[in-house]
């Protein structure tokens, strides 16, 4: 429960829209991990000076603060696992400025990431980071877990297109990180040490993002192969050779049997498909797109298709996202993981793969970002079966031994969470988390951040 006099200086706060209600407050409690737990008070804040205030507060009172952005993430990054005080940056909506020239747009946390966009392209432009959430995501919640998408082989992920912040961190003090520029060494680099921290170093409140030129052309071809090891293999010989698709997606046989119905087009003998995709000008595309196709080709190719007008390459990617609500649907309860290992080695991973649902007789579906060898696993089972979960927990552990001894990591682009905190002292070096226990100390000295996220605070 939270302390009454907290409660009412909140409430004293003008224009703060606050719910302490169980019944206002319980939307607030999940994001799509579908993990919930009810928050204590739900405050929604108006202005970056109202989130100082209430952080400011909650550090008087040791109550926990928990920002929470449009809750699309899937590990329970925003979930309040103890209760206390949920703020939802749904308001902070403002776009600041926007200055072409520059290739820059000021932005509060909760502008949504479609609405960057489309202000962006009015002057040719765009922002780099393109998750398959991009129409209700927001930029503080990109931040937070360092979102990525299809097209962050060619144009980096959040970390790489935001060039400074505004965060206020667990004192109720408001930092200011970053520059204007593209480039810039004074002091430590803390933009990119609060990109992807997960709300607990601070509550991002605003963001320079860096903008991109358009490409003039993009083309999008699908190639599709009688075997899964042709396809994993087309992989790393389309990413050996000089030419940089701007998305290189990877789907497995259990994929295409999911969306064989809104694409009839699909060979019924294909195993794999790889969606590829070329931008640039109109002057250079062909090379691209025959250089890539050049590299594509094994004699297991079945069928290279080229998608060049926006219809086409609307409906291929579609598709794409379509995949995660459908295995959703289909497995209310599965296992998402998104792991990446050096793109040489996503041959023997993904054969490793099938070796364990052979051996756990689970249904796995592989599908991502194959360029930067970031594989969405999604094992197809009930975690909540008394006797499924422990041998599904079993499979991931497998999953993931594999993936740190290919020299890969736990999460490309979905953070940590609940979902993975059990296993990242797997990953991380026991120093290393020491270092980052004490520098999460020095940004949020109660701890009332997002607590016990990442790893356990204690």
């Amino acid at each position: 429960m939270i302390d009454p006099k907290l409660v009412s200086k909140l409430n004293s706060i003008p224009d703060l829209t606050l719910y302490t209600a169980p019944s206002d407050c319980w939307a607030y409690g999940s994001d799509n991990s579908r993990r919930h737990a009810c928050p204590d008070a739900v405050v929604i804040p108006h202005s970056s000076q109202q989130v100082e205030t209430i952080v400011q507060l909650c550090y008087e009172y040791s109550t926990p603060i928990i920002a929470r952005g449009r809750a699309s993430g899937t590990t329970g990054g925003c979930v309040p696992l103890y209760g206390g005080i949920v703020l939802s940056i749904e308001r902070l909506n403002q776009i600041c400025h926007f200055d072409p020239k520059n290739r820059t747009m000021d932005v509060e946390a909760g502008v949504l990431n479609s609405d960057v966009q489309r202000l962006a392209q009015t002057e040719g432009l765009f922002w780099g980071p393109d998750p398959s959430s991009r129409d209700y995501c927001t930029v503080g919640g990109n931040i937070a877990c360092c979102a990525a998408g299809p097209r962050a082989i060619k144009y980096g992920t959040t970390r790489e297109n935001v060039l400074g912040l505004s965060a206020v961190i667990g004192t109720g003090e408001v930092m200011r990180t970053g520059v204007y520029t593209t480039k810039g060494v004074v002091g430590y680099d803390l933009t990119r040490l609060i990109i992807g921290s997960e709300g607990t170093l601070g509550i991002v409140t605003k963001a320079t993002l860096k903008l991109l030129p358009l490409p003039t052309k993009s083309i999008v071809a699908c190639a599709y192969y009688s075997d899964l090891l042709s396809a994993t293999q087309a992989i790393t010989r389309i990413m050996g050779q000089p030419v940089c698709p701007s998305a290189l997606e990877f789907m497995d046989r259990n994929c295409l049997s999911l969306i064989r119905s809104n694409h009839t087009d699909i060979p019924p003998n294909a195993k794999a498909m790889l969606i590829i995709a070329a931008e640039g000008t109109q002057k250079d595309i062909d090379h691209q797109i025959n250089a890539l196709k050049a590299a594509a080709s094994f004699s297991e190719l079945i069928k290279f298709e080229i998608a060049n007008n926006k219809t086409e390459i609307k409906k291929i990617w579609q598709v794409r996202k379509a995949l995660s609500p459908a295995l959703r649907k289909l497995s209310p309860h599965k296992i998402n993981e998104d792991i990446v290992v050096p793109v040489s080695k996503i041959p023997e991973l993904i054969e490793h793969i099938e070796q364990l649902a052979k051996k756990y007789q689970f249904n796995i579906v592989n599908f991502g970002h194959a360029g930067n060898g970031n594989i969405h696993v999604n094992i197809l089972a009930d975690l909540n079966d008394s006797k499924v979960g422990p041998r599904a927990l079993e499979c991931l552990n497998s999953v993931f031994d594999k993936v740190l001894s290919l020299k890969g990591t736990l999460s490309g682009e979905h953070g940590v969470g609940i979902e993975k905190r059990d296993y990242v002292l797997k990953e991380i070096d026991p120093i290393a988390l020491r270092l980052m226990k004490q520098i999460k100390s020095q940004f949020d000295p109660k701890s009332i951040l997002n607590p016990n996220k990442l790893f356990l605070s204690n």
